[in-house]
């Protein structure tokens, strides 16, 4: 058969399904039975499921078969703008009542100071200025760790101060470990970095040290050991531990994204364990608000580490000069450490309503985050319990958006519980409750 033949199959599946006849969450038959059929060889059946693959059009599970999507995926699924009038458990914006008049004051007294106000319209630079360097680091150190106010550099947003760790560490065509699950903007960035990731296989302690064996040689790795996006967990100290003796022993350096840290203030970082070979990235969005964007970079303590001002410059994701000296007030005059305070609040209260709205539930994540894991009963697979809650109105992640890799995907979703208002999560937690107590054909017939 011609590749032209077997992409006219393709065709008239993707026809079935965008049409409708073949359902979001419908299993494929088996591949030998497919080609029996159709009377094709067994290669060709491989092929046509290959390219309804590639278009998006369908998801394989180990060991269950080949499933259609619940739509084709965009570029980076898990990127998706806010708005339209859904409730998002999809994106998380931590934004409370109030805090826009609380960051406005600081802002206030910026525009009224000449001599600051002139200081905001200059261009940021990458190490920023030494009042913004002494309140950054005042501000990020917890449990006995704080960064070298001298060394410490900024970016233009915390995936700015992640693309330049990854660009200064990893070579074009060399090899980056990440955790099996990952933060999905990790993978666009080495995307247009030309960086191959390696995913790394975890415990529910996170990533394990004989992962980072196997997985050598490696020029780095990407870890999240606080409030892990998506499963929401947090790396034991004895687990950071292991890690920081392995990476001595490989030699290897650490990207440790430290932006849902804050709500953890009582856990020291990777980089406290292991400073000469950890680069931590942390950043304003989540603190304040994701309107608020600055990247703080600390790079590994060890002179011969890279030139991570020169790879934030080259990719022109140094800060604006606005947002540095709005910073420098924000972190000084205690305006950050009450948003920060209020927020830890906010958070173990929305974990405390979804671990009472879903009992009996399979759920991880840590009481102090934003985000919660949800390994889905059966019969539901992620696909289509995510299409079954979007037609109620809800937004909800599909595992597979944060795989690092081509391998099994767990059948679970992740709800993101910072963006509606508590009244109106409890009421969207409850729907998913009770869709998840249905079968997916129940769901399907209303």
């Amino acid at each position: 058969m011609t590749g032209e033949d077997y992409r006219a199959i393709a065709d008239e599946l993707a026809a079935a399904i965008t049409q409708g006849r073949l359902r979001p969450g419908d299993r494929l038959p088996p591949l030998r039975r497919f080609a029996r059929r159709r009377r094709i060889a067994d290669s060709t059946a491989a092929r046509v499921y290959r390219e309804l693959g590639r278009r998006g059009l369908t998801v394989g599970e180990v060991g269950r078969g080949t499933f259609v999507r619940t739509a084709p995926p965009a570029t980076e699924p898990a990127l998706a703008e806010p708005g339209g009038h859904r409730i998002d458990l999809e994106l998380n914006f931590p934004v409370l009542p109030g805090h826009d008049a609380l960051l406005a004051r600081s802002l206030g007294q910026l525009l009224q100071q000449g001599d600051a106000r002139a200081a905001a319209l200059r261009p940021g630079t990458a190490a920023g200025t030494p009042a913004a360097r002494r309140a950054a680091a005042a501000h990020l150190a917890r449990a006995g760790w704080a960064p070298d106010a001298h060394r410490l550099l900024f970016a233009g947003s915390g995936r700015e101060a992640l693309a330049a760790a990854f660009a200064a560490l990893v070579p074009p065509g060399e090899r980056l470990g990440v955790e099996a699950l990952t933060f999905p903007v990790v993978k666009g960035i080495a995307a247009r970095l030309g960086i191959a990731l390696v995913p790394l296989a975890m415990d529910e302690h996170g990533v394990t040290p004989d992962a980072l064996r196997a997985a050598a040689p490696l020029r780095a790795v990407y870890l999240q050991p606080a409030l892990h996006n998506p499963l929401g967990t947090t790396m034991p100290g004895a687990r950071r531990t292991e890690l920081a003796a392995t990476m001595g022993e490989l030699d290897l350096c650490a990207v440790e994204d430290a932006v849902y840290g804050f709500l953890r203030p009582d856990l020291p970082p990777l980089a406290a364990l292991a400073p000469e070979r950890t680069v931590l990235v942390d950043s304003l969005s989540k603190r304040l608000a994701p309107g608020l964007t600055l990247g703080f970079l600390v790079p590994p303590d060890r002179a011969d580490a890279p030139d991570f001002a020169a790879a934030l410059r080259s990719g022109a994701w140094t800060p604006s000069g606005f947002a540095l000296e709005a910073a420098v007030r924000w972190l000084g005059d205690g305006t950050a450490a009450a948003v920060e305070a209020e927020k830890r609040a906010d958070a173990a209260a929305r974990q405390r309503l979804a671990a009472e709205r879903l009992a009996g539930q399979r759920l991880r994540t840590d009481p102090h985050s934003y985000h919660c894991w949800w390994e889905l009963p059966e019969p539901w697979r992620a696909d289509t319990f995510v299409a079954a809650a979007a037609r109620r109105g809800i937004a909800v992640t599909p595992s597979g958006a944060f795989a690092a890799g081509a391998g099994h995907v767990p059948n679970a979703v992740r709800l993101a519980l910072s963006s509606p208002p508590l009244d109106v999560l409890a009421e969207a937690l409850d729907v998913l409750a009770g869709l998840a107590r249905r079968t997916p054909e129940d769901a399907g017939a209303e």
